[in-house]
Protein backbone atom coordinates (compact mmCIF):
# COMPACT_ATOMS: atom_id res chain seq x y z
CA UNK A 1 0.00 0.00 0.00
CA UNK A 2 1.27 3.48 -0.78
CA UNK A 3 2.53 5.74 2.00
CA UNK A 4 0.52 8.68 0.73
CA UNK A 5 -2.91 9.13 -0.78
CA UNK A 6 -3.04 10.30 -4.41
CA UNK A 7 -3.69 14.02 -4.38
CA UNK A 8 -5.21 14.59 -7.79
CA UNK A 9 -8.62 15.10 -6.24
CA UNK A 10 -7.22 18.19 -4.51
CA UNK A 11 -5.15 19.47 -7.42
CA UNK A 12 -8.14 19.32 -9.77
CA UNK A 13 -9.89 21.99 -7.70
CA UNK A 14 -12.37 19.93 -5.70
CA UNK A 15 -11.79 22.08 -2.63
CA UNK A 16 -14.48 24.55 -1.62
CA UNK A 17 -14.08 27.05 1.18
CA UNK A 18 -16.45 29.44 2.92
CA UNK A 19 -16.53 33.04 1.80
CA UNK A 20 -13.51 34.93 3.07
CA UNK A 21 -10.99 32.14 2.53
CA UNK A 22 -8.16 32.48 0.04
CA UNK A 23 -8.30 29.69 -2.52
CA UNK A 24 -4.91 30.11 -4.31
CA UNK A 25 -2.64 27.43 -2.87
CA UNK A 26 -5.50 26.20 -0.72
CA UNK A 27 -4.59 28.67 2.00
CA UNK A 28 -6.68 27.85 5.08
CA UNK A 29 -7.15 29.60 8.39
CA UNK A 30 -4.88 27.14 10.11
CA UNK A 31 -1.21 26.37 10.63
CA UNK A 32 -1.24 23.48 8.14
CA UNK A 33 1.64 23.77 5.66
CA UNK A 34 0.36 25.08 2.37
CA UNK A 35 2.57 22.77 0.36
CA UNK A 36 0.99 19.65 1.83
CA UNK A 37 -2.36 20.53 0.30
CA UNK A 38 -1.10 21.99 -2.94
CA UNK A 39 0.84 18.81 -3.65
CA UNK A 40 -1.96 16.55 -2.40
CA UNK A 41 0.46 14.53 -0.24
CA UNK A 42 -1.15 12.98 2.82
CA UNK A 43 1.34 10.72 4.63
CA UNK A 44 -0.26 8.03 6.74
CA UNK A 45 2.02 9.04 9.62
CA UNK A 46 0.00 12.25 9.88
CA UNK A 47 -2.96 10.23 11.10
CA UNK A 48 -1.14 7.77 13.33
CA UNK A 49 -0.74 10.49 15.94
CA UNK A 50 -4.45 10.68 16.63
CA UNK A 51 -5.68 13.24 14.11
CA UNK A 52 -9.02 11.47 13.80
CA UNK A 53 -10.54 11.19 17.24
CA UNK A 54 -14.07 10.00 17.74
CA UNK A 55 -15.93 12.61 19.74
CA UNK A 56 -17.31 11.65 23.08
CA UNK A 57 -17.56 13.98 26.04
CA UNK A 58 -19.48 17.22 25.67
CA UNK A 59 -17.06 20.02 25.00
CA UNK A 60 -17.23 23.69 25.87
CA UNK A 61 -17.33 26.70 23.61
CA UNK A 62 -13.56 26.53 23.15
CA UNK A 63 -13.71 23.10 21.53
CA UNK A 64 -13.19 22.57 17.81
CA UNK A 65 -15.00 19.76 16.00
CA UNK A 66 -14.60 18.40 12.49
CA UNK A 67 -17.77 16.99 10.89
CA UNK A 68 -17.45 14.78 7.82
CA UNK A 69 -20.12 13.47 5.47
CA UNK A 70 -18.85 10.59 3.33
CA UNK A 71 -21.15 10.47 0.32
CA UNK A 72 -21.12 8.18 -2.67
CA UNK A 73 -19.55 10.89 -4.87
CA UNK A 74 -18.03 13.52 -2.58
CA UNK A 75 -16.70 13.63 0.97
CA UNK A 76 -17.54 16.93 2.65
CA UNK A 77 -15.91 18.23 5.82
CA UNK A 78 -16.33 21.31 7.96
CA UNK A 79 -14.43 22.52 11.00
CA UNK A 80 -16.68 24.11 13.62
CA UNK A 81 -15.94 26.06 16.77
CA UNK A 82 -17.65 25.21 20.02
CA UNK A 83 -19.98 28.20 19.61
CA UNK A 84 -21.03 27.15 16.10
CA UNK A 85 -18.80 29.27 13.87
CA UNK A 86 -17.84 27.63 10.60
CA UNK A 87 -14.04 27.82 10.52
CA UNK A 88 -13.37 25.97 7.26
CA UNK A 89 -15.08 23.74 4.75
CA UNK A 90 -13.67 21.37 2.11
CA UNK A 91 -15.03 18.91 -0.40
CA UNK A 92 -13.07 16.12 -2.12
CA UNK A 93 -14.11 13.12 -4.20
CA UNK A 94 -14.98 10.03 -2.19
CA UNK A 95 -12.31 7.38 -2.63
CA UNK A 96 -14.58 4.32 -2.53
CA UNK A 97 -12.60 2.61 -5.29
CA UNK A 98 -9.62 2.29 -2.93
CA UNK A 99 -10.49 3.12 0.67
CA UNK A 100 -12.90 5.84 1.82
CA UNK A 101 -10.48 6.77 4.58
CA UNK A 102 -8.18 8.28 1.96
CA UNK A 103 -10.78 10.87 1.02
CA UNK A 104 -11.93 11.29 4.63
CA UNK A 105 -8.38 11.98 5.85
CA UNK A 106 -7.81 14.36 2.93
CA UNK A 107 -10.95 16.32 3.79
CA UNK A 108 -10.01 16.56 7.48
CA UNK A 109 -6.54 17.80 6.58
CA UNK A 110 -7.99 20.29 4.09
CA UNK A 111 -10.03 22.01 6.82
CA UNK A 112 -7.01 22.18 9.11
CA UNK A 113 -7.97 19.38 11.47
CA UNK A 114 -5.62 18.97 14.42
CA UNK A 115 -4.92 16.23 16.91
CA UNK A 116 -7.10 17.92 19.52
CA UNK A 117 -10.20 18.11 17.29
CA UNK A 118 -13.04 15.68 17.78
CA UNK A 119 -14.26 14.09 14.55
CA UNK A 120 -17.89 13.20 13.83
CA UNK A 121 -18.68 11.24 10.66
CA UNK A 122 -21.87 10.29 8.83
CA UNK A 123 -21.99 8.22 5.66
CA UNK A 124 -24.23 7.35 2.74
CA UNK A 125 -21.45 5.75 0.70
CA UNK A 126 -22.00 2.27 -0.65
CA UNK A 127 -25.73 2.84 -1.01
CA UNK A 128 -26.32 3.91 2.58
CA UNK A 129 -28.76 1.93 4.71
CA UNK A 130 -31.18 -0.42 2.92
CA UNK A 131 -34.14 -1.41 5.08
CA UNK A 132 -37.08 -3.79 4.61
CA UNK A 133 -40.28 -3.56 6.66
CA UNK A 134 -42.34 -6.60 7.63
CA UNK A 135 -45.66 -5.57 9.19
CA UNK A 136 -49.31 -6.46 9.61
CA UNK A 137 -51.89 -4.17 7.95
CA UNK A 138 -50.64 -2.27 4.89
CA UNK A 139 -52.27 1.01 5.96
CA UNK A 140 -51.47 0.82 9.67
CA UNK A 141 -48.45 -0.93 11.21
CA UNK A 142 -46.66 -1.62 7.92
CA UNK A 143 -47.12 2.04 6.97
CA UNK A 144 -45.91 3.13 10.43
CA UNK A 145 -42.83 0.96 10.01
CA UNK A 146 -42.21 2.46 6.58
CA UNK A 147 -42.30 5.97 8.04
CA UNK A 148 -39.97 5.05 10.88
CA UNK A 149 -37.50 3.47 8.45
CA UNK A 150 -37.38 6.64 6.38
CA UNK A 151 -36.94 8.79 9.49
CA UNK A 152 -33.98 6.60 10.49
CA UNK A 153 -32.18 7.57 7.29
CA UNK A 154 -32.86 4.34 5.45
CA UNK A 155 -33.81 3.67 1.88
CA UNK A 156 -36.87 1.45 2.33
CA UNK A 157 -36.36 -1.17 -0.37
CA UNK A 158 -39.24 -3.50 0.49
CA UNK A 159 -42.48 -3.48 2.52
CA UNK A 160 -44.40 -6.67 3.29
CA UNK A 161 -47.82 -6.51 4.95
CA UNK A 162 -49.45 -9.59 6.46
CA UNK A 163 -48.29 -13.14 7.17
CA UNK A 164 -45.05 -14.08 5.46
CA UNK A 165 -45.25 -17.09 3.13
CA UNK A 166 -42.68 -18.63 0.83
CA UNK A 167 -43.16 -16.01 -1.87
CA UNK A 168 -42.95 -13.24 0.70
CA UNK A 169 -39.68 -14.57 2.07
CA UNK A 170 -38.22 -14.85 -1.43
CA UNK A 171 -39.25 -11.26 -2.23
CA UNK A 172 -37.74 -10.09 1.04
CA UNK A 173 -34.47 -11.86 0.33
CA UNK A 174 -34.36 -10.55 -3.26
CA UNK A 175 -34.69 -6.95 -2.03
CA UNK A 176 -31.25 -7.24 -0.41
CA UNK A 177 -31.89 -5.24 2.78
CA UNK A 178 -29.17 -4.40 5.29
CA UNK A 179 -31.70 -4.42 8.15
CA UNK A 180 -35.21 -5.83 8.60
CA UNK A 181 -37.71 -3.84 10.70
CA UNK A 182 -40.28 -6.28 12.10
CA UNK A 183 -43.49 -4.61 13.29
CA UNK A 184 -47.11 -5.58 13.80
CA UNK A 185 -50.04 -5.05 16.14
CA UNK A 186 -50.70 -2.27 18.59
CA UNK A 187 -49.91 -2.96 22.24
CA UNK A 188 -52.64 -5.29 23.44
CA UNK A 189 -53.77 -5.95 19.85
CA UNK A 190 -52.97 -8.70 17.37
CA UNK A 191 -49.99 -10.89 18.30
CA UNK A 192 -50.44 -13.78 15.90
CA UNK A 193 -49.06 -12.09 12.77
CA UNK A 194 -45.97 -10.81 14.56
CA UNK A 195 -45.31 -14.25 16.06
CA UNK A 196 -45.86 -15.95 12.70
CA UNK A 197 -43.50 -13.58 10.92
CA UNK A 198 -40.83 -14.06 13.58
CA UNK A 199 -41.15 -17.82 13.02
CA UNK A 200 -40.78 -17.44 9.25
CA UNK A 201 -37.75 -15.18 9.59
CA UNK A 202 -36.14 -17.65 11.98
CA UNK A 203 -36.79 -20.56 9.61
CA UNK A 204 -35.59 -18.61 6.56
CA UNK A 205 -32.21 -17.86 8.18
CA UNK A 206 -31.82 -14.60 6.34
CA UNK A 207 -28.45 -13.31 7.48
CA UNK A 208 -29.63 -9.75 8.10
CA UNK A 209 -29.95 -7.95 11.45
CA UNK A 210 -33.55 -7.62 12.68
CA UNK A 211 -35.03 -4.76 14.71
CA UNK A 212 -38.37 -5.80 16.25
CA UNK A 213 -40.69 -2.92 17.20
CA UNK A 214 -44.18 -4.41 17.34
CA UNK A 215 -46.78 -5.44 19.92
CA UNK A 216 -44.99 -5.42 23.27
CA UNK A 217 -46.95 -8.49 24.40
CA UNK A 218 -45.06 -10.55 21.81
CA UNK A 219 -41.60 -9.16 22.60
CA UNK A 220 -40.56 -12.18 24.66
CA UNK A 221 -41.67 -14.58 21.94
CA UNK A 222 -39.76 -12.66 19.27
CA UNK A 223 -36.62 -12.69 21.42
CA UNK A 224 -36.94 -16.45 21.83
CA UNK A 225 -37.31 -17.07 18.10
CA UNK A 226 -34.79 -14.41 16.97
CA UNK A 227 -32.18 -14.23 19.76
CA UNK A 228 -29.95 -11.86 17.81
CA UNK A 229 -32.76 -9.38 17.12
CA UNK A 230 -32.83 -5.95 18.72
CA UNK A 231 -36.22 -5.65 20.43
CA UNK A 232 -37.48 -2.17 21.22
CA UNK A 233 -40.71 -0.25 21.88
CA UNK A 234 -43.68 -0.54 19.54
CA UNK A 235 -43.67 1.98 16.68
CA UNK A 236 -47.48 2.16 16.93
CA UNK A 237 -48.51 1.48 20.54
CA UNK A 238 -52.04 2.73 19.84
CA UNK A 239 -53.96 3.50 16.69
CA UNK A 240 -53.00 6.98 15.59
CA UNK A 241 -49.97 7.22 17.91
CA UNK A 242 -46.62 6.95 16.12
CA UNK A 243 -43.59 6.52 18.39
CA UNK A 244 -40.56 6.47 16.06
CA UNK A 245 -37.83 7.36 18.55
CA UNK A 246 -36.88 3.96 20.06
CA UNK A 247 -36.97 2.11 16.73
CA UNK A 248 -35.07 4.90 14.99
CA UNK A 249 -32.36 4.72 17.67
CA UNK A 250 -32.21 0.92 17.42
CA UNK A 251 -31.87 1.05 13.62
CA UNK A 252 -29.08 3.59 14.00
CA UNK A 253 -27.19 1.34 16.42
CA UNK A 254 -27.62 -1.70 14.17
CA UNK A 255 -26.37 0.34 11.22
CA UNK A 256 -23.27 1.36 13.14
CA UNK A 257 -22.60 -2.07 14.64
CA UNK A 258 -23.35 -4.37 11.71
CA UNK A 259 -23.94 -2.53 8.44
CA UNK A 260 -21.34 0.18 7.87
CA UNK A 261 -18.45 -2.24 8.39
CA UNK A 262 -19.95 -4.68 5.90
CA UNK A 263 -20.03 -2.22 3.00
CA UNK A 264 -16.35 -2.97 2.20
CA UNK A 265 -15.64 0.74 2.02
CA UNK A 266 -12.44 0.47 4.05
CA UNK A 267 -9.95 -2.26 4.80
CA UNK A 268 -9.75 -1.84 8.55
CA UNK A 269 -12.11 -1.05 11.40
CA UNK A 270 -11.25 2.61 11.78
CA UNK A 271 -13.87 3.94 9.39
CA UNK A 272 -16.68 1.97 11.03
CA UNK A 273 -15.54 3.21 14.44
CA UNK A 274 -15.75 6.83 13.29
CA UNK A 275 -19.22 6.74 11.70
CA UNK A 276 -22.01 7.92 13.98
CA UNK A 277 -25.05 7.91 11.67
CA UNK A 278 -26.34 7.38 8.18
CA UNK A 279 -26.21 10.77 6.45
CA UNK A 280 -30.00 11.15 5.99
CA UNK A 281 -30.47 10.42 9.70
CA UNK A 282 -28.02 13.21 10.55
CA UNK A 283 -29.68 15.61 8.11
CA UNK A 284 -33.14 14.93 9.56
CA UNK A 285 -31.77 15.66 13.03
CA UNK A 286 -30.44 18.95 11.65
CA UNK A 287 -33.80 19.74 10.06
CA UNK A 288 -35.56 19.03 13.37
CA UNK A 289 -33.14 21.36 15.15
CA UNK A 290 -33.70 24.09 12.56
CA UNK A 291 -37.49 23.81 12.86
CA UNK A 292 -37.39 23.83 16.67
CA UNK A 293 -35.22 26.92 16.90
CA UNK A 294 -36.77 28.81 13.99
CA UNK A 295 -40.26 28.08 15.34
CA UNK A 296 -41.81 27.34 11.96
CA UNK A 297 -42.49 24.58 9.47
CA UNK A 298 -39.44 23.70 7.37
CA UNK A 299 -39.09 21.94 4.00
CA UNK A 300 -35.67 20.77 2.76
CA UNK A 301 -34.98 19.52 -0.77
CA UNK A 302 -31.62 17.79 -1.29
CA UNK A 303 -30.93 16.95 -4.94
CA UNK A 304 -28.06 14.52 -5.42
CA UNK A 305 -26.57 12.61 -8.29
CA UNK A 306 -28.36 9.33 -7.56
CA UNK A 307 -31.22 10.24 -5.20
CA UNK A 308 -33.34 13.22 -4.17
CA UNK A 309 -34.32 13.47 -0.52
CA UNK A 310 -37.10 15.64 0.86
CA UNK A 311 -37.40 16.45 4.57
CA UNK A 312 -40.22 18.28 6.30
CA UNK A 313 -40.63 19.31 9.91
CA UNK A 314 -44.12 20.61 10.66
CA UNK A 315 -45.55 22.19 13.77
CA UNK A 316 -47.85 19.72 15.59
CA UNK A 317 -51.59 20.19 15.03
CA UNK A 318 -53.80 18.87 17.84
CA UNK A 319 -56.72 18.20 15.50
CA UNK A 320 -54.60 16.10 13.16
CA UNK A 321 -53.02 14.28 16.09
CA UNK A 322 -56.16 13.34 18.00
CA UNK A 323 -59.17 14.63 16.07
CA UNK A 324 -61.41 12.92 13.52
CA UNK A 325 -58.93 13.57 10.70
CA UNK A 326 -56.06 11.81 12.45
CA UNK A 327 -53.94 9.32 10.50
CA UNK A 328 -54.37 5.75 11.75
CA UNK A 329 -50.64 5.17 11.21
CA UNK A 330 -49.84 8.13 13.47
CA UNK A 331 -49.06 11.81 12.98
CA UNK A 332 -45.76 12.23 11.17
CA UNK A 333 -44.51 15.67 12.16
CA UNK A 334 -40.86 15.10 11.20
CA UNK A 335 -40.59 13.20 7.93
CA UNK A 336 -38.22 12.21 5.15
CA UNK A 337 -38.79 10.60 1.79
CA UNK A 338 -36.11 9.41 -0.61
CA UNK A 339 -36.56 9.03 -4.36
CA UNK A 340 -34.06 6.54 -5.74
CA UNK A 341 -35.01 7.25 -9.36
CA UNK A 342 -34.45 11.01 -9.23
CA UNK A 343 -31.05 12.67 -9.54
CA UNK A 344 -28.81 14.66 -11.84
CA UNK A 345 -26.11 12.10 -12.52
CA UNK A 346 -26.58 8.35 -12.04
CA UNK A 347 -30.38 8.80 -11.94
CA UNK A 348 -30.62 11.34 -14.78
CA UNK A 349 -32.49 8.87 -16.99
CA UNK A 350 -34.97 8.21 -14.18
CA UNK A 351 -35.51 11.94 -13.76
CA UNK A 352 -36.28 12.34 -17.45
CA UNK A 353 -38.71 9.40 -17.38
CA UNK A 354 -40.46 10.73 -14.28
CA UNK A 355 -40.72 14.19 -15.86
CA UNK A 356 -42.50 12.67 -18.85
CA UNK A 357 -44.93 10.81 -16.57
CA UNK A 358 -45.56 13.93 -14.46
CA UNK A 359 -45.87 16.14 -17.57
CA UNK A 360 -43.07 18.39 -16.36
CA UNK A 361 -41.12 20.38 -18.96
CA UNK A 362 -37.48 19.44 -18.45
CA UNK A 363 -36.10 21.83 -21.08
CA UNK A 364 -33.01 23.58 -19.71
CA UNK A 365 -33.67 26.95 -18.04
CA UNK A 366 -31.13 29.75 -18.09
CA UNK A 367 -28.87 27.75 -15.76
CA UNK A 368 -28.33 24.95 -18.26
CA UNK A 369 -29.14 21.25 -18.50
CA UNK A 370 -27.95 20.34 -15.00
CA UNK A 371 -30.22 22.96 -13.45
CA UNK A 372 -33.12 21.70 -15.56
CA UNK A 373 -32.56 18.15 -14.30
CA UNK A 374 -32.23 19.37 -10.71
CA UNK A 375 -35.45 21.39 -11.00
CA UNK A 376 -37.34 18.38 -12.36
CA UNK A 377 -35.96 16.10 -9.65
CA UNK A 378 -36.84 18.61 -6.91
CA UNK A 379 -40.35 19.29 -8.16
CA UNK A 380 -41.26 15.62 -8.62
CA UNK A 381 -39.71 14.60 -5.29
CA UNK A 382 -41.69 17.29 -3.43
CA UNK A 383 -44.87 16.24 -5.26
CA UNK A 384 -44.39 12.66 -4.07
CA UNK A 385 -43.53 13.80 -0.55
CA UNK A 386 -46.66 15.95 -0.32
CA UNK A 387 -49.07 13.61 -2.11
CA UNK A 388 -47.96 10.45 -0.29
CA UNK A 389 -47.69 6.99 -1.77
CA UNK A 390 -49.93 4.04 -2.55
CA UNK A 391 -49.31 0.47 -1.41
CA UNK A 392 -50.47 -0.80 -4.80
CA UNK A 393 -52.95 -0.37 -7.65
CA UNK A 394 -56.33 0.70 -6.35
CA UNK A 395 -54.96 1.37 -2.85
CA UNK A 396 -55.44 4.80 -1.26
CA UNK A 397 -52.52 7.16 -0.85
CA UNK A 398 -51.03 7.41 2.62
CA UNK A 399 -48.27 9.42 4.23
CA UNK A 400 -48.96 12.70 2.43
CA UNK A 401 -47.86 16.00 3.90
CA UNK A 402 -49.78 19.27 4.18
CA UNK A 403 -47.06 21.81 3.45
CA UNK A 404 -49.23 24.94 3.32
CA UNK A 405 -47.87 26.24 6.63
CA UNK A 406 -44.20 25.76 5.76
CA UNK A 407 -42.44 29.08 6.29
CA UNK A 408 -38.90 28.13 5.26
CA UNK A 409 -37.72 26.07 2.29
CA UNK A 410 -34.05 25.06 2.16
CA UNK A 411 -32.29 23.86 -0.97
CA UNK A 412 -29.28 21.56 -0.86
CA UNK A 413 -27.14 19.53 -3.24
CA UNK A 414 -24.25 20.35 -5.53
CA UNK A 415 -26.24 21.94 -8.35
CA UNK A 416 -28.16 24.14 -5.93
CA UNK A 417 -25.08 25.17 -3.95
CA UNK A 418 -23.16 26.08 -7.08
CA UNK A 419 -25.56 28.59 -8.57
CA UNK A 420 -28.71 26.64 -9.43
CA UNK A 421 -30.56 27.13 -6.16
CA UNK A 422 -32.71 30.06 -7.26
CA UNK A 423 -34.19 28.45 -10.40
CA UNK A 424 -34.71 25.10 -8.65
CA UNK A 425 -36.59 26.54 -5.67
CA UNK A 426 -38.53 28.85 -8.00
CA UNK A 427 -39.72 25.72 -9.80
CA UNK A 428 -40.77 24.02 -6.56
CA UNK A 429 -42.65 27.04 -5.21
CA UNK A 430 -44.27 27.66 -8.61
CA UNK A 431 -45.58 24.11 -9.08
CA UNK A 432 -49.27 25.02 -9.26
CA UNK A 433 -50.15 21.92 -11.32
CA UNK A 434 -48.50 19.35 -9.08
CA UNK A 435 -51.52 18.15 -7.13
CA UNK A 436 -50.32 19.45 -3.77
CA UNK A 437 -50.99 22.61 -1.78
CA UNK A 438 -48.09 25.04 -2.06
CA UNK A 439 -46.65 26.82 0.99
CA UNK A 440 -48.56 30.05 1.46
CA UNK A 441 -45.70 32.27 2.58
CA UNK A 442 -42.42 30.39 2.39
CA UNK A 443 -39.04 32.07 2.43
CA UNK A 444 -36.10 30.31 0.83
CA UNK A 445 -32.43 29.78 1.51
CA UNK A 446 -29.66 27.58 0.11
CA UNK A 447 -27.60 25.46 2.49
CA UNK A 448 -24.47 26.66 0.70
CA UNK A 449 -22.09 25.42 3.37
CA UNK A 450 -23.91 22.11 3.87
CA UNK A 451 -24.41 22.63 7.59
CA UNK A 452 -27.55 20.55 8.21
CA UNK A 453 -25.73 17.20 8.34
CA UNK A 454 -23.06 18.68 10.62
CA UNK A 455 -25.69 20.24 12.89
CA UNK A 456 -27.46 16.89 13.16
CA UNK A 457 -24.21 15.14 14.07
CA UNK A 458 -23.52 17.72 16.78
CA UNK A 459 -27.04 18.20 18.15
CA UNK A 460 -26.85 15.71 21.03
CA UNK A 461 -23.36 16.36 22.40
CA UNK A 462 -22.61 19.89 21.19
CA UNK A 463 -26.00 21.68 21.14
CA UNK A 464 -24.50 25.19 21.23
CA UNK A 465 -22.37 24.47 18.17
CA UNK A 466 -25.29 22.81 16.38
CA UNK A 467 -27.58 25.79 16.99
CA UNK A 468 -24.88 28.16 15.83
CA UNK A 469 -24.55 26.29 12.54
CA UNK A 470 -28.26 26.42 11.69
CA UNK A 471 -28.69 30.02 12.78
CA UNK A 472 -27.64 31.21 9.33
CA UNK A 473 -30.62 29.38 7.83
CA UNK A 474 -33.21 31.16 10.00
CA UNK A 475 -36.12 32.91 8.25
CA UNK A 476 -34.91 36.42 9.06
CA UNK A 477 -31.84 35.71 6.93
CA UNK A 478 -33.66 33.94 4.12
CA UNK A 479 -34.84 35.52 0.91
CA UNK A 480 -38.55 35.69 0.14
CA UNK A 481 -39.91 32.95 -2.08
Amino acid sequence: MRDSVPGDFLSRGFLFLPRGFLTPGFLLRSSRPRGLLSRGLLPRALFSRGLLLRGGARAGRGAVIVCVDVGSTYTKACRVSGDGRLLARAEVPTTAATDVLHGLDAAVTAVGGSGTDQVYVCSSAGGGLRLAVVGYEPLVTAEAGHRVGLSAGAQVVHVHAGRLDGAGVRALRAAGPDVILLVGGTDGGDEDTLRHNADRLAAARIRVPVVAAGNSAAAGYVTGRLPAATVTANVLPRIGVLDPGPARAAIREVFLAHVIGGKKLSRGRRFASLVRAATPDAVLAGVELLADHAGCGVLVVDVGGATTDVYSALLPDAELATGPRRDVAGAWWRARTVEGDLGVNASAAGTRAAATTEKWDISPPSGGAAVGLAAAAAVIAVRRHARGHSAGPGQPRTGGRDLRDVRLIVGSGGVLRHGGGGPVLDAVLGDTAGGWALPRAARRVIDADYVLAAAGLLAAEHPVAARGLVRGLYPDQASPG
